[in-house]
């Protein structure tokens, strides 16, 4: 971790239409798109809306499966076994349906999973009896660590496990690939929910040996929101259940989950652009500009709330999210991280994600290339007040 930020990417403040007065520090919630990004899209509604028949009857599929073949490419992933999807939330129920656990069956989680995942797979206990088995993984577990929680939870009912490549809740990168080959030695699935990975960490799906993976390219790869990639190992893609079914329903996968009446083909048709802005800079460069400044960051608000840097979880050399712990009684339950993510963005004009893990109020920090040292220095010099106000 270092206190010394790295120097801006020339340019790339001036590529988002973000509110200047304001800094945005929760990337990892919502993302930002490019203003290139939104303009390809705005151009594609336009084309749409100028002659939908024409849009729509005239290569438009053909135009989707290149999209699809690029996101595939840049996310290491095969583009035969990918489809396009709405969100990482749409993918997790589209696997929920594919596994079709019923009544005593298990489904296994870790700790560290996104809140609409875990209310997918709640609903499947309330309509399906499906039972959630939860394994704890303490903050900065060490690889074998991570795999032993995991597997210690695994038994002969257990038809889906779900893990997090970079967890949402906790920023924590989990050891997918050694869970994956664990798994199938045990002959079961995995879902790795990979919703933070694509434009994160380089080619996430490469050499992965999970089942089913889901990302969000609307994140951390510019896209615009509505756009995520789905992947399926081969053994699964007859069985996968689309969740509307319309007229691809007997062109089987993927294009039964993507043609699919008036969907807004938009998002996906712009994922290109966005991965364009990796070719303005470089994978590498990115990467590395937002995961020293993510630790900057990290350190700088450390500091202002008296906390030792050597004790703040770090996600490893591949992630631009951290995670500070508030001191006890800043807030009491999810309600209060709520109310106080609101009160930061109000009065300090600051806007991270405020989380609530293991009964504890954590902040939550992203770093993109339209952030610089000043966002993290204007966040530390209000915070601690703002706590004992």
């Amino acid at each position: 971790m270092t206190g010394v930020p790295p120097a801006p990417l020339d340019g790339a403040r001036e590529l988002f239409a973000l509110d200047p007065a304001v800094a945005h520090l929760n990337h990892g919630s919502f993302g930002a798109v490019p203003v290139p990004v939104r303009e390809a899209r705005q151009r594609l509604i336009d084309e749409h809306d100028a002659n939908p028949t024409r849009f729509v009857t005239a290569g438009l599929w053909e135009r989707v499966a290149r999209a699809r073949d690029a996101a595939a490419a840049f996310c290491g992933a095969d583009p035969a076994g990918s489809a396009f999807v709405a969100n990482a939330t749409t993918g997790t129920s589209l696997v929920l349906a594919a596994v079709a656990a019923g009544e005593g069956d298990e489904i296994v989680v870790t700790d560290h999973g996104y809140h609409a995942v875990e209310l997918a797979v709640d609903d499947q206990h309330r309509r399906r009896g499906v039972r959630v088995v939860t394994a704890p993984v303490e903050l900065g577990a060490s690889e074998a660590d991570t795999v032993a929680a995991v597997l210690d939870r695994v038994g002969p009912r257990t038809r889906l496990v779900i893990v997090d490549q970079v967890s949402s809740a906790t920023a924590q990168r989990h050891p997918v690939h050694a869970i994956a080959a664990a798994l199938h030695e045990r002959g079961v699935p995995l879902l790795v929910d990979g919703a933070h990975a694509p434009g994160m960490l380089d080619r996430p799906v490469a050499g992965l040996a999970a089942d089913f993976w889901v990302g969000n390219l609307h994140k951390w790869a510019f896209a615009p929101p509505g756009a995520a990639l789905l992947r399926v190992a081969p053994d699964w893609r007859d069985r996968m259940v689309p969740l509307v079914v319309s007229h691809s329903q007997p062109d089987g996968f993927p294009l039964f989950l993507e043609q699919q009446g008036t969907l807004d083909h938009s998002p996906w048709l712009a994922v290109p652009a966005g991965l364009a802005v990796f070719d303005r800079y470089g994978f590498d460069t990115v990467q590395r500009h937002n995961v020293a400044l993510a630790a900057f960051g990290q350190r700088v608000l450390g500091q202002a709330l008296g906390i030792d840097p050597d004790t703040l979880p770090d996600p490893g050399p591949e992630v631009p999210m951290r995670l500070l712990p508030l001191p006890e009684g800043a807030a009491r339950d999810l309600a209060d991280t709520a109310a106080l993510r609101t009160r930061i963005s109000v009065e300090l004009g600051v806007e991270p994600n405020v989380m609530w893990w293991r009964d504890r109020a954590f902040i939550r920090i992203s770093a993109q290339i339209y952030n610089n040292a000043a966002d993290y220095e204007r966040f530390a010099a209000g915070l601690p007040d703002l706590l004992r106000r």
